[in-house]
């Protein structure tokens, strides 16, 4: 790829999160060297996009439906755009790496944390046989907050916060002890994935537990908050386990 110092920088955002889109878009529209050529909630539309037009950089996140951002880096076409990973999951940073991505962002992505990586975009890649050894990746920062679709909007929650959530049909409910309760279009699975495993626990179909939120454990039933919930049979063995590792009994 030919230097990208000396000129704007196309680039296009990949994210099935559609107001994730939209900050991205906000942080690019502010640093004068990067020219948005396109955003997309769907990886196949883009990588058709990536094939036909030329394109410089690519933000990417990588839980999508379809395709991860992970499989669609191994899908563009060579020599490939500069990646860099936009994702609320820390756990692929090493992966991300070995795809020589230029950065990984952890959601939430603060404008000067944005900055920090498109400035590594301005320095040309150096050919692949003169290349020094890789340095070691940085250890991603584990992420102290989440965000959540509330209404319009995208509303941070801090891990810290909260006390439980449940399950109400295709909603869950977040109950925090500051921001009182978020309703949120969201699944157990997809938060599950964001949570922190050693501070939060899933202890019924319809609740999940923030472990130093727990008053007791009495009979089948934690209290939080002075609210009694149920612990599922199927839950109980795995969360029983959790308290004792926690030295909570």
């Amino acid at each position: 790829m030919e230097a990208l110092s000396g000129r704007k920088l196309r680039c296009v955002l990949i994210d099935d999160e559609p107001l994730a889109l939209d900050v991205l878009a906000g942080y690019c529209a502010q640093v004068p060297f990067l020219e948005l050529c396109g955003q997309f909630h769907d990886a196949l539309q883009a990588l058709a996009f990536v094939q036909d037009h030329p394109v410089d950089v690519i933000f990417l996140d990588i839980h999508m439906p379809r395709i991860t951002g992970l499989q669609f880096v191994q899908l563009l076409p060579q020599p490939a755009p500069r990646v860099v990973f936009t994702t609320a999951y820390a756990q692929y940073a090493v992966q991300s790496y070995d795809l020589a991505a230029t950065d990984y962002l952890l959601k939430p992505i603060a404008f000067e944390r944005f900055l920090q990586a498109v400035g590594k975009l301005r320095a040309p890649a150096a050919p692949a046989a003169s290349q020094p050894p890789a340095a070691q990746p940085e250890t991603p920062v584990a992420a102290d907050a989440m965000f959540v679709k509330n209404e319009h909007r995208l509303q941070r929650v801090a891990f810290d916060d909260i006390l439980y959530i449940e399950g109400m049909k295709e909603y869950l409910m977040i109950y925090t002890a500051e921001s009182g309760k978020i309703l949120t279009l969201q699944s157990f699975r997809r938060v599950e994935e964001v949570l922190p495993p050693q501070r939060f626990a899933r202890i019924h179909k319809s609740f999940l537990v923030a472990l130093n939120r727990i008053e007791h454990v009495e009979r089948g039933k934690v209290q939080i908050a002075g609210r009694l919930l149920p612990v599922g049979d199927s839950y109980r063995d795995a969360f029983m386990g959790l308290i004792r590792t926690h030295n909570q009994l």
